[in-house]
Formats: structure tokens, C-alpha cells, sequence
């Protein structure tokens, strides 16, 4: 397959030819050679790249979760790195001054509450006021056959919820920016670059592509971008530990008062499909239970199409209630109801979780809710 980058650069860079340029990226972004997206531009464009801008994490890609950056200039060509998750989470007026075009080049997962939907959006809406041009080079994500989650409340709204669409939505970059032109009215010039020899079936990080550098500290490998929807609720409930800080960050879950071998019998009788569950001793990275050996759980990732990993999130909160008590899960020491309601957008899915409500009740009404989003990504989709 074929990077969208690569496919520009296969075009001898048709659509920035003689323009002044800025980029939109981090270091994860790497081209078929083993460059960064950044360094190829530069070597191509040379002056006419002229500015830089970086998501959450760092255009470094250096930063923790939540942790502010800052604009700088860049130590070997010189020219601003403006930060977009710090003071200003969305580009000035002054910082796309003189640009005739943005490349947007971000590997994303197409999760809702991973912030680079947010910065992609707020970089289409500022260069739709600029009037600068915006090209997306498309990159694929974890899951994008697959739907999943509630959709947001509109009260709810944040930088984790910026969008209409489900907590998992099965949109490349490209078709998100394609999408959120038609369902937001952004009156943007886009120009998209497809990947070629890619379609929806190819989830699994098979070894033909660029090799994979994780796109924030905490997404280390493609199998933690696969499951990093089932296991997110973590951020809120901090009782419940999810590898952050190990290799096997958003990959497993684990506490003192766990018992794996009991938790995975009964997860293997939830019917959750596309996704097993196998007990995981590990070491605690991050408070609460830094330095603690836990008895966790390691999920595993088998059939990308059918994996469900927001309904999977739910099977493993009820689970563990009943396993181990509602008060272990929902009510310990540094709970944050309020977050957990915004990385699902809404407070409605906490409560029924919570409730003695069948979730197959709750999965078919987060499907009825998803199907006016569900034609619109239709008409969004590049990819078979």
C-alpha cells in the first residue's frame, strides 16, 4: 500500500507546485523511506515550507496526555512550529498569514475523544476564514469498518467531543475532512490525496506499510490503537489501571482487588466478538497503583471488522460491578464521573452502565441514534 504522502510525492507534488506551504503533523507521520512527512516537504519545498504546527502530544510527539505545548522555532530550519494544544488550540489568522495551502498529515485513530479530530476541524474552520487551501493526506486507522458508541449530546460538547459523529466512527483523516465539510457546512477549499492499494478489510498493521511510530506516548503500538476505545474509560475511573506507561498501554486492565482467570470466564460468556481476554501480570506504571503487581487482563484484537470497542467497554464495566461490587468500579478515590461523561459524550451511557439495564438494550439504542450518521459517512467514504 501506499501512503497518501507517498502518493503526493508519486505525483511529483502536483498540488504544491510554485506555493507557500505549511504542514500540519507530528513524527509519526512517516513516508514510504522512513522520513518524516516534515523532513520530505522540507527537502522537496525547501523556503516555500514555512511553517509548522503540532497537535496534542507535540509536533515532537513529546508530550504527555492533557500536557500543554509550546510555539517554537525549529531548531535546524527555522521557521515557527506553532503549538495547537496550548494557549490557542486553533491556528490564527497570523499563523496561516502568507500560506497558499496546509498538507494535514496526521495518523490518527478514529476515535471521537483523540484530540487530532479537534485539531483537523479547527484547522479546516480557521483556513475556511483564511481562505487557505486545505490537502489532506490520508492515512489508514485502526478500525475503519467499524462504527460504534453513543452519539454526543450537544451539551457535552469539548475538544474530546468536537464532532456529531460516534466515539468510534470508521473514518481515515481524509474522509473525516470530507465528512465534516458536508455535515458542518465548512465553505473550505479541501483537496484530498487517497492511499492507494488500501481498503477497509486491511486493519491489521501487516508489515507492508511504513513502520508504525506511535503518534502519542501512550499509543505504543497498532494493537493499543485498536483497543484504546474499550479501555479509555480508565482516564476516568483511575482505580482501574490500563498499562499506561508500559508497553502495553490502553492493552490491558488491571487492579489490587482483580481477579483475571474469574473476569476472563466471564467476559468469554459476554458474547463480545472480534476480541478475547487473557489473564496479564504486570507492573503498574501511574498512580494509583504505580509499583504495584496487578492481576490484569490483556485484550486481544482477532477480527478488526466485528470488534466492538466501545460496546466491549461496557460489557467490561458491568462485569466487573458485578463481579467485585458497583462502588470498586464507579464510587473509589479520584473518580471523575464529569470526564467519563465527556470521552463518551454524553452523561446518558455512564448511567445506564451503572443501571440494571440489559446493555443489548443500550447497544440497539446507540445504533438507532448513529443512522443519519451512518448515511452521511456513506457519502464521505473513499475506500471499499
Amino acid at each position: 500500500m501506499r501512503m497518501g504522502i507517498d502518493v503526493l510525492r508519486a505525483r511529483r507534488f502536483d498540488l504544491l507546485k510554485g506555493r507557500r506551504v505549511g504542514l500540519l503533523s507530528h513524527q509519526a507521520a512517516l513516508t514510504a523511506d522512513g522520513s518524516t512527512s516534515a523532513q520530505l516537504l522540507h527537502r522537496i519545498l525547501g523556503q516555500r515550507l514555512v511553517a509548522l504546527f503540532g497537535p496534542e502530544h507535540g509536533f515532537f510527539g513529546q508530550a504527555g496526555a492533557g500536557e500543554q505545548t509550546y510555539t517554537r522555532l525549529h531548531p535546524d530550519w527555522h521557521i515557527p512550529v506553532y503549538s495547537l494544544y496550548g494557549e490557542c488550540r486553533k491556528p490564527s489568522l497570523e499563523m496561516l498569514e502568507g500560506l497558499d495551502a496546509v498538507v494535514c498529515d496526521l495518523q490518527d485513530l478514529g476515535v471521537r475523544c483523540y484530540t487530532y479530530l479537534a485539531t483537523l476541524k479547527n484547522m479546516l474552520e480557521a483556513c475556511a476564514k483564511a481562505n487557505v487551501e486545505v490537502i489532506v493526506a490520508d492515512r489508514p486507522i485502526p478500525l475503519p469498518a467499524v462504527v460504534d458508541g453513543p452519539m454526543p449530546d450537544s451539551a457535552f460538547a469539548s475538544f474530546v467531543a468536537p464532532c456529531p459523529l460516534p466515539l468510534v466512527y470508521g473514518m481515515t483523516p481524509a474522509e473525516t475532512a470530507r465528512w465534516m465539510c458536508d455535515a458542518l457546512g465548512l465553505r473550505v477549499r479541501l483537496s484530498v490525496v487517497p492511499m492507494e492499494k488500501w481498503g477497509r478489510a486491511d486493519a491489521a498493521w501487516d508489515g507492508t506499510r511504513p513502520a508504525y511510530l506511535p503518534p502519542s506516548p501512550g499509543i505504543k503500538t497498532w494493537e493499543s490503537a485498536m483497543t484504546y476505545a474499550a479501555t479509555v474509560f480508565s482516564e476516568a475511573l483511575v482505580g482501574i489501571d490500563c498499562g499506561r506507561g508500559t508497553n502495553l498501554a490502553f492493552r490491558v486492565l488491571g487492579a489490587p482487588w482483580l481477579h483475571a482467570e474469574t473476569l476472563c470466564a466471564r467476559l468469554a460468556k459476554s458474547g463480545v466478538a472480534g476480541v478475547v481476554f487473557h489473564p496479564y501480570r504486570y507492573m503498574a506504571a501511574v498512580a494509583p497503583h504505580a509499583g504495584k503487581e496487578l492481576d490484569g487482563v490483556r485484550l486481544t484484537v482477532i477480527d478488526p471488522g466485528r470488534f466492538r470497542p466501545v460496546e466491549t467497554s461496557l460489557v467490561v464495566l458491568r462485569g466487573l460491578s458485578e463481579l467485585y461490587g458497583p462502588a470498586r468500579v464507579w464510587r473509589h478515590a479520584g473518580v471523575r464521573p464529569a470526564w467519563f461523561d465527556k470521552l463518551y459524550g454524553t452523561e446518558r451511557s455512564r448511567r445506564l452502565a451503572k443501571a440494571d439495564v440489559p446493555l443489548g438494550t443500550v447497544f440497539s439504542e446507540w445504533a438507532r441514534a448513529r443512522k443519519a450518521f451512518d448515511r452521511a459517512r456513506r457519502q464521505a467514504l473513499l475506500y471499499a
